[in-house]
C-alpha cells in the first residue's frame, strides 16, 4: 500500500506526462481494431489531431460497434477479447446501456481503484482496524449475454462484474457469500443479506447509500436493535458512490450514531473508476490519472453544440463546469459519459461532481444542476431538522392556471421538517444563493415561482422503481429531469394508490 501511495504521488506531480503516456498507449494498442482502422489511429500523432479526426461519441453513436461485439465479433473497439459488459440504465430513456469491460479495464481501472481506495484510507487512518473483520459489499447481478451465439460473454451491473471476477483473497475478506451478493431479486436479496451478515463482524461497508439504508433498517428489525452499532460494534467506515452523499448524511448519523464513524466517497461508473476522496477534511475527488483512461473536457456553455470543441487536462480552469469525455482501455473512444464536473484544485487535479449533462433543469434559463439541488435540500434539512431518503424534481411550466413557471419536487422524508413551508423557503433561498441564473429568474416571482414540494411516505421511490422494473444495481432515482415524465409517473402512482 505504501508503494502505491508513492505511485499516486508521482501522477499527482506529473499529471500531463502520465496522460500523454496513456493517450499513446491506447491508440497504439487499438490501431488494428476496426475502429482504429476507420479513424486511422496509426497516423494520429497527438491529442489535437485525435480531437480533430475522431468525433465525440454519445452511447447511441457508439452502440453499433458495441452491438457487434455483443453478437460475437472481435477486435471491433478493443483488440483484446471482451467477455463482460456492464449493464446500466439509460438516463432519459428506459433502454439499458451495455458498456464493454475488458480485462485491462477490470485490472488497471476498476480493481486498481478499489485497491487505491483502501491504500488512501489506511494512509489517512493508520490506526484502522478494518482488516480485523469483513467488508460488506452490496452489488447487483449478472447473466449470460443472449445475443452472443456462442454464449461466451456475460452482462450485469458493474458491481456484479467486479465481484464475480475478484481474486480469491478478496473473496475471503468480504461478505455475504457470492451466491447471495449476486442475486437478482432485490427484495429477497436484502432479506438473505440481512440474515447472512447479522452475525458477521462487519468493519466496513461498500455500496450505494439507498440500498445500504434498506439493509441496515432490515437488520435492526430482525435483531430488535435501535441502531446498527449494536450488531456491528467494530464498523468504522462506509465507502460509497453512485449518488451524492450530501442528502443522506444526517440519515446515516441516525442509523450509525457513532462519532468515530468515517465516510469515504468514490466516483466510479460502469465506464470506469475516476476519482477518490483522498483527503480527510475535504469532499473533493482526486482525479485518478493512471487507470488507462485519457480525459478531455467540454466547457459547460458548449455542451449542447453539435460538434463541441474539447480541451485537454492542462487547459481546464478552476470553478468552471465541464462535461467529461473519456477514452478508455475497454474501447470507449472520445465517449461523453454524461457527467459534469467542476475543478476545485489544479495541483493536483481535484474536482467535484456538478451533475449530469442530461440531469438538470433548464426550462426557464435557470440552469439548475444536481449539485445546486443537493445543496438546497441539505440546507433546508439542516434548518428544519429534517432527514430525507430521496427526491426528484422537474419543471412546472406556465399554464392558464399558473402565472409563471416553477419547479415541482417530490421528497421522501425519513424525518419530517418542523415546518414544510419553512423547508420550501430554505430550499429556495439556498438555491438562489448558489445559482445566479436561478436567482435572477426568481426575482419578484416573475419567471419562477416558489417551488412546490410534495412530501411522500417512506418507500414511495422504492415502489416506483419496482413498478418500472428498475430495482437494484446501478439503477437510481433521477435527481432532476428537464421533462415531467418521472414526476408525473410518480404522482399518477400515488393518485391510484
Amino acid at each position: 500500500m505504501k508503494k502505491r501511495i508513492h505511485d499516486i504521488e508521482l501522477f499527482m506531480k506529473y499529471p500531463h506526462d502520465v496522460q500523454r503516456d496513456t493517450f499513446h498507449y491506447l491508440l497504439d494498442t487499438a490501431k488494428k481494431t476496426d475502429f482504429g482502422k476507420q479513424y486511422d489511429f496509426r497516423n494520429i500523432e497527438n491529442p489535437d489531431q485525435f480531437a480533430q479526426d475522431v468525433p465525440v461519441h454519445t452511447y447511441e453513436q457508439l452502440y453499433p460497434y458495441i452491438e457487434r461485439r455483443l453478437k460475437g465479433e472481435k477486435k471491433v473497439l478493443w483488440p483484446k477479447d471482451i467477455k463482460w459488459f456492464a449493464k446500466s440504465s439509460g438516463t432519459t430513456n428506459a433502454k439499458s446501456k451495455f458498456i464493454p469491460v475488458s480485462k485491462e479495464a477490470l485490472e488497471d481501472c476498476h480493481y486498481k481503484g478499489g485497491k487505491d481506495l483502501i491504500s488512501l484510507y489506511v494512509n489517512n487512518y493508520p490506526d484502522s482496524q478494518m482488516f480485523s473483520g469483513k467488508g460488506l459489499a452490496i452489488g447487483g447481478s449478472h447473466q449470460v449475454n443472449e445475443l452472443d451465439p456462442k454464449q461466451e460473454t456475460h452482462y450485469g451491473d458493474v458491481s456484479a462484474v467486479i465481484m464475480q471476477n475478484l481474486p480469491l483473497w478478496a473473496q475471503y475478506v468480504r461478505t455475504p457469500s457470492l451466491e447471495v451478493a449476486l442475486m437478482d431479486k432485490w427484495e429477497e436479496k436484502i432479506e438473505r443479506m440481512a440474515m447472512e451478515t447479522k452475525d458477521v463482524d462487519v468493519t466496513n461497508i461498500s455500496g450505494v447509500p439507498t440500498w445500504t439504508i434498506l439493509l441496515i433498517q432490515r437488520i435492526n428489525e430482525i435483531m430488535g436493535t435501535d441502531n446498527i452499532t449494536e450488531v456491528w460494534p467494530n464498523l468504522e467506515v462506509f465507502f460509497h458512490g453512485a449518488v451524492s452523499f450530501t442528502p443522506y448524511r444526517n440519515l446515516f448519523k441516525e442509523l450509525i450514531p457513532k462519532d468515530s464513524m468515517r465516510y469515504m466517497e468514490i466516483y466510479n461508473a460502469s465506464e470506469g473508476f475516476f476519482g477518490i476522496q483522498d483527503q480527510i477534511d475535504s469532499d473533493e475527488f482526486l482525479l485518478m490519472l493512471d487507470y488507462g483512461v485519457y480525459y478531455e473536457f467540454i466547457p459547460y456553455e458548449n455542451i449542447q453544440d453539435e460538434h463541441p470543441k474539447t480541451i485537454q487536462l492542462e487547459e481546464v480552469e478552476l470553478g468552471k463546469i465541464y462535461a467529461m469525455i473519456i477514452t478508455t482501455n475497454a474501447g470507449l473512444w472520445r465517449y461523453n459519459i454524461g457527467d459534469t464536473i467542476k475543478f476545485t484544485n489544479l495541483d493536483p487535479y481535484r474536482f467535484k461532481i456538478a451533475g449530469r449533462t442530461k440531469h438538470f433543469i433548464n426550462a426557464f434559463g435557470e440552469e439548475l444542476v444536481v449539485e445546486n439541488a443537493e445543496q438546497g435540500v441539505s440546507a433546508a434539512c439542516e434548518a428544519t431538522g429534517a432527514t430525507i431518503d430521496n427526491f426528484t424534481a422537474a419543471p412546472l411550466y406556465f399554464s392558464d392556471k399558473r402565472e409563471g413557471g416553477g419547479h415541482e419536487w417530490i421528497i421522501e422524508f425519513k424525518s419530517k421538517p418542523d415546518s414544510l413551508e419553512r423547508f420550501v423557503r430554505k430550499l429556495d433561498e439556498k438555491i438562489r444563493e448558489v445559482n445566479s441564473d436561478y436567482d435572477a429568474k426568481r426575482h419578484k416571482d416573475m419567471a419562477l415561482k416558489l417551488p412546490i414540494v410534495h412530501p411522500v411516505e417512506i418507500g414511495t421511490f422504492y415502489a416506483w422503481m419496482k413498478r418500472r422494473g428498475k430495482l437494484g444495481g446501478q439503477n437510481k432515482v433521477p435527481r432532476l429531469a428537464n421533462n415531467r415524465e418521472y414526476i408525473e409517473d410518480i404522482l399518477e402512482m400515488l393518485e391510484k394508490k
